[in-house]
């Protein structure tokens, strides 16, 4: 008898949120948003709809220039860059005291770059060492650098300056991912990478 009431009444409870509009708002999937497509933004209409990015890698704007698509993921070994100082963790990742940036065998190759290897990787915006670590766990054209490392510059002040230990941010765009959203898009980037022969 006590099961059948709270049935009911879950019923009951479905149909009245079921018929209010805020309901319906809720629980519909919506193809079209009049709501969106009011704000008339260039790069965020009523419906899904592709829109070249700035830059893409595969074919894509600058990626002839910038053959690597770069991801800037979380690290496993920190919080963001929480515990970035710990020389313990450090030691669990770091290659040749850098931030360890990964890439195929096929474009390491290519670069002349071996495992443990210190390369720089580069772009319009900015430049990086890291340590290599060569793997086929990425495909070819990819590489990641974890996010998170402390920005290390050689030149202090400077916008050209190369970060010593391998902070991806200097790579990345700082721009929105729409004028309606407005979320980070920092972690993608076009970049190349090369091998680094004098010491740092």
């Amino acid at each position: 008898m006590i099961i059948r009431r709270c049935l009911y009444a879950i019923r009951l409870s479905v149909k009245i949120r079921t018929w209010s509009r805020w309901a319906r708002q809720a629980v519909l999937i919506e193809i079209y948003s009049k709501t969106i497509a009011d704000m008339q933004y260039d790069d965020c209409q009523g419906h899904p709809m592709w829109f070249e990015k700035i830059e893409r890698s595969h074919g894509g704007p600058g990626s002839q220039r910038w053959p690597l698509h770069l991801q800037s993921v979380h690290p496993d070994f920190r919080l963001h860059s929480q515990l970035c100082e710990s020389e313990t963790l450090r030691q669990q990742y770091a290659v040749g005291g850098k931030e360890p940036v990964f890439i195929n065998p096929q474009d390491a190759s290519a670069r002349g770059i071996r495992n443990g290897d210190i390369v720089r990787v580069f772009n319009a915006r900015g430049q990086v060492l890291a340590g290599a670590v060569v793997s086929d766990r990425y495909a070819p054209g990819v590489a990641r650098i974890h996010e998170g490392a402390w920005y290390d510059p050689d030149k202090g002040g400077d916008l050209n300056a190369l970060c010593k230990y391998g902070n991806p941010n200097v790579l990345t765009l700082d721009i929105g991912t729409s004028q309606l959203a407005q979320a980070t898009s920092a972690h993608t980037t076009l970049v190349e990478i090369e091998k680094i022969y004098r010491p740092y």
